[in-house]
């Protein structure tokens, strides 16, 4: 069998952290065998040391860093899970955090300073030259989520009456540029983007030729204030692989690449799951008591509304005890509503999130999962009448289910979309709030509608 530690990017993903791998590695940190424990990790790349990071246990995470002391790589700090970042950052010594954050893209050290108290960030920056502590200063005074957060500050920006060849000779000798990009700006005297080059381009081109004949003026300029959910958005949009940040002067001051747009994406989706299931920002690695405490409002607040549904229950106590079916059929009815209203709700609120539900198309839309309710009602009130009627053998039962299903289907469609609309008009993320209304509202007209038509039709 090949040496766990010899691996190369050519083996299949799925290999890089096998459970083999991983019981190597955690076998070697409890016999604290150094040597072992290095000579399998520090082969691996950054994001596959984060994820191995993220795996092991609290002690046994503590354990694997202080065995890599200095030799654990600065850049698996930046794709570590924030948790586990903060709890990996505790144990370093702050010129430890200093050397990475030195040797990190500017949008890389803020994404690590964004977060650490004012202290530890202080006593950090303090250890870095100058110009780049001014630099990360002047990103963390931008808002959270924004544009200027996310932007990388090291960007090729040349004039326009350079040549070709000039700025080739300039990438060839300038110190500080950045380790990877896309496309070259061309700015005016006031530093404002006035043209883009695609790097491709330069190096297909003969050296006399001017930058200005060669770069597209058309570009797509992100503000500085820009939320960074807008902001992936705009890439998704118009297919970018970088774009210029501008200040409010209008000014070149960053550029934002795709590779950041594809962390806000996968960060903007996990948050809005984890929102709509009532788990707020937690992670996986989270320890029992954070847990327990990032959930326990959200259940607190669904306690709530149960509270609200027996109620309404509570008002027909008289007439389930007159007939023990109805007891039987009611959770079916506010089962159906609310899972037909998760579905509505969950397409809303993604479809606000990516700005396909505004205010232009907001009545189609709201029509739409109106009549989706009102079909689907229906062919459930016809499945689920001839079930209820044959079951306890009450075809008058039957038809008031049947009833029940479609006023409820229709209140979970209305609510489904109405919510959400009405949340995000007011400022509050749909997220967050939706999944606790729409489950008060359809189990409040699931059981009502049931238990009131059969008081009113049974009983009468």
């Amino acid at each position: 069998m090949a040496d766990l530690a010899t691996r190369t990017d050519t083996e299949e993903p799925d290999d890089l952290l096998s459970p083999a791998f991983v019981r190597a590695v955690v076998d070697a940190i409890d016999r604290a065998d150094k040597e072992k424990v290095r000579s399998l990790v520090l082969e691996l790349r950054p994001a596959d040391l984060a994820e191995l990071l993220e795996l092991v246990r609290q002690d046994e995470r503590h354990a694997l860093v202080e065995m890599l002391g200095s030799d654990l790589n600065p850049e698996t700090l930046h794709e570590l899970d924030e948790s586990v970042r903060d709890d990996v950052m505790e144990m370093l010594d702050p010129s430890v955090i200093a050397s990475a954050v030195a040797e990190m893209d500017s949008d890389d050290a803020v994404y690590l300073l964004e977060d650490m108290d004012a202290h530890d960030q202080r006593e950090i920056l303090e250890q870095l030259p100058a110009t780049d502590r001014a630099v990360l200063e002047k990103s963390l005074e931008y808002p959270e989520y924004s544009a200027g957060r996310l932007m990388q500050r090291e960007l090729v920006a040349v004039p326009p009456f350079w040549d070709i060849g000039q700025t080739i000779d300039y990438l060839r000798e300038a110190e500080q540029l950045p380790d990877e990009f896309y496309e070259i700006f061309v700015v005016d005297p006031g530093y404002k983007p006035v043209g883009t080059v695609p790097l491709s381009r330069v190096m297909r081109t003969r050296r006399p030729v001017k930058m200005s004949e060669v770069m597209e003026e058309e570009q797509t300029l992100i503000p500085v204030a820009m939320d960074q959910e807008d902001v992936a958005l705009l890439f998704s949009k118009y297919d970018l692989i970088s774009a210029a940040v501008v200040d409010e002067d209008e000014r070149l001051v960053g550029v934002i690449t795709v590779d950041d747009i594809v962390e806000v994406i996968t960060e903007e989706a996990t948050e809005d799951i984890r929102r709509l299931g009532g788990v707020g920002e937690e992670a996986i690695s989270d320890t029992v008591i954070q847990t327990t405490r990032s959930r326990f409002s959200w259940l607190f607040l669904n306690l709530l509304t149960a509270i609200l549904a027996s109620a309404v229950i509570g008002l027909f106590d008289g007439t389930i005890s007159q007939m023990v079916a109805l007891a039987v059929l009611m959770p079916i009815v506010a089962s159906m509503g609310g899972n037909a209203g998760t579905q509505t709700m969950t397409v809303a609120v993604r479809a606000l999130a990516t700005k396909d539900l505004v205010p232009f198309n907001a009545s189609r839309i709201v029509t739409r999962e109106v009549m989706v309710g009102f079909l689907n009602g229906i062919m459930f009130a016809l499945l689920m009448g001839g079930i209820g009627g044959l079951w306890f053998e009450n075809p008058a039962l039957g038809m008031i289910i049947a009833a029940a299903m479609i006023i409820n289907l229709v209140a979970a469609g209305l609510a489904g979309i109405l919510i959400p609309i009405g949340l995000d008009k007011i400022g509050v993320d749909p997220a967050v709030s939706s999944a606790v209304f729409l489950t008060t509202v359809t189990d409040v007209v699931g059981f009502f509608a049931f238990l009131g038509l059969a008081a009113l039709f049974l009983f009468n």
